[in-house]
C-alpha cells in the first residue's frame, strides 16, 4: 500500500482477506481480484451494506505489453518545462513484418472496472488480469451489472479479452471481417489495411496501408522546471 491505509481498506481488507490485493495511490483505491475470485468479489461489492457499491461506471481493458514505456524525454531536452525529444520508437510504430513477437509481461491484459457508492459516496478500482496471454478469458460481470454489457464487448474488439458468459459477445466498433485488436500494443498505429472506393470496380475494396508510421509525441509537463518555479515565488510573496 502507497499511502496509510484508510478505514475502508481495513474494512474491504478484513472482509476480503488474500482473495485480493488493495492499495491506495492520490486518494484512489484499487482492489485486484485473481479472475477465479473477480466475479464472487463483484458480487460483495455490489450487495454488501458496507460496500453497496450499486453502479458500474466504466469498464476497460489494458494492455500491459510495453507499461513503463515511452519514446519521448521528459527529463533534459529543454529547460522550458516541457520536452518534446523522441527516444527511439515506442510501441506500434512499426510495420506489420516487424513488429513484436515476445509475449510480454507474464500478466499482460487486464479488465479496470470503476465503481460508484452513492449510498456511501465513494468510488473504487476493480482490475483483474487475464491468466493466459495468447487466450485472454475473464467471466463477464453483465449479470452482477448489466451495464456492462457493451463495455465488455468493446473491450473484446479492441484488446481480444474473452469474456466468458457473455450474452452476445461480438464487435461493436470496428468494420466487419476486421482482423486483429487495435488497441493492442503489438497492433501498428497505422493499421493494416486501408479502404477506398473504387471508380472501377464500383464498390469499396481493402488495399495494404499506405501511409508511413509517424511520431505523435504530446507536450509532457515536467515537474522541476516552470510550475515547481512558481510555487517557489508565489511561497515568497508575503501578504
Amino acid at each position: 500500500m502507497t499511502d496509510a491505509a484508510s478505514p475502508f481498506m481495513e474494512k474491504l481488507g478484513g472482509h476480503f482477506g488474500a482473495r485480493v490485493r488493495i492499495s491506495q495511490q492520490r486518494g484512489e483505491i484499487t482492489l485486484e481480484a485473481d479472475p477465479a475470485d473477480y466475479k464472487s468479489v463483484l458480487f460483495a461489492l455490489r450487495d454488501r451494506d458496507e460496500f453497496a457499491f450499486e453502479q458500474m461506471i466504466d469498464l476497460c481493458g489494458v494492455d500491459y505489453l510495453s507499461y513503463g514505456e515511452a519514446e519521448w524525454d521528459t527529463t533534459d531536452v529543454s529547460s522550458e518545462g516541457f520536452s518534446r525529444g523522441v527516444e527511439g520508437e515506442g510501441p506500434g510504430r512499426f510495420t506489420w513484418a516487424g513488429r513484436p513477437l515476445a509475449d510480454g509481461p507474464a500478466m499482460r491484459f487486464a479488465t479496470v472496472v470503476h465503481l460508484l457508492s452513492i449510498k456511501h459516496n465513494r468510488r473504487i478500482r476493480v482490475r483483474c488480469f487475464a491468466a493466459d496471454n495468447s487466450m485472454p478469458v475473464i467471466d463477464s460481470s453483465v449479470d452482477v451489472y448489466p451495464v456492462a454489457n457493451w463495455f465488455e464487448r468493446e473491450a473484446f474488439d479492441l484488446f481480444g479479452i474473452i469474456y466468458s458468459g457473455h450474452p452476445d459477445l461480438r464487435r461493436i466498433l470496428t468494420d466487419y471481417g476486421f482482423v486483429g485488436h487495435p488497441f493492442r500494443k503489438d497492433f501498428p498505429l497505422i493499421g493494416n489495411v486501408e479502404v477506398r472506393y473504387d471508380e472501377d470496380k464500383g464498390r469499396v475494396i481493402y488495399q495494404p496501408v499506405s501511409i508511413e508510421p509517424r511520431v505523435g509525441v504530446p507536450k509532457t509537463i515536467r515537474e522541476d522546471s516552470r510550475r515547481q518555479q512558481a510555487q517557489s515565488e508565489q511561497a515568497q510573496v508575503k501578504p
